[in-house]
């Protein structure tokens, strides 16, 4: 990071500072945001969206996720659905979903929880659908019926690619929502950056794009350090599976 401070400020040293800002011009222009309260107030707007719609979205897609992959009828009638909205871009429905939802808190919840929903569905259903034939046979043969098979067998296998999913989720989350307060909202981090565009400040965009980087980089180890604790306790209580 000490190398990447000093290529930037480097790079900065023939440029137009209101092209390119250097470092510390940077960190004077997040200095004064924090000290007037806008950069705080934005980061935990933009945080709590980000997470509503991400957690909203894992909701409604593992279980579907875990249907689709252990029913082939599901899986014929949710699988073409899934693969063509999984290809329609978040950021071409921000209009549609200001149209049905409003400017309000709605739109923005709903359009990261769409852009989450397909990552963490069809890693779910990956994982669910990868249980060994095997495995499931030895657990029919000792009497497991299909609730068993479910809780005991497939669920354990899906929760590493359900965390997984949520993980990719989680960064796609914080790709879309930056549109969706660039144009339909008066807060937030997107807001601060398209603000700052309208009137020349580089220097904050440059901070919105860290705050971005740097929450998105913490959400995502955080992420990381909670799944694999909770991956090596719901395994060893699940029989080791």
């Amino acid at each position: 990071m000490v190398v990447f401070v000093g290529l930037w400020q480097l790079a900065t040293l023939r440029s137009d500072p209101t092209l390119f800002p250097p470092p510390m011009t940077v960190v004077g222009a997040a200095a004064d945001l924090v000290s007037d309260g806008t950069l705080g107030s934005a980061i935990l707007v933009s945080l709590q969206r980000v997470f509503l719609g991400w957690i909203a979205g894992s909701v409604v897609a593992i279980p579907l996720g875990i249907l689709a992959g252990t029913s082939r009828v599901a899986r014929a009638i949710v699988d073409p659905f899934i693969h063509f909205f999984r290809f329609v871009p978040a950021l071409a429905l921000v209009s549609v979903f200001i149209l049905w939802f409003g400017i309000g808190e709605a739109s923005k919840v709903n359009l990261v929880a769409y852009s989450a929903a397909f990552i963490v569905m069809v890693n779910t259903a990956s994982g669910a659908a990868s249980v060994h034939a095997d495995k499931l046979n030895a657990a029919r043969s000792m009497g497991a019926g299909r609730l068993d098979l479910l809780r005991s067998v497939v669920v354990p296998a899906a929760v590493p690619h359900i965390f997984t999913g949520m993980r990719l989720a989680l960064a796609n989350a914080f790709l879309v929502i930056v549109a969706a307060e660039a144009l339909a909202t008066q807060n937030g981090i997107g807001f601060l950056i398209w603000n700052a565009r309208t009137y020349f400040r580089t220097d904050q965009i440059f901070v919105g794009i860290l705050c971005f980087g740097i929450l998105g980089f913490i959400a995502d180890r955080l992420w990381k350090l909670i799944g694999s604790a909770f991956l090596r306790r719901f395994l060893f209580s699940a029989g080791g599976y």
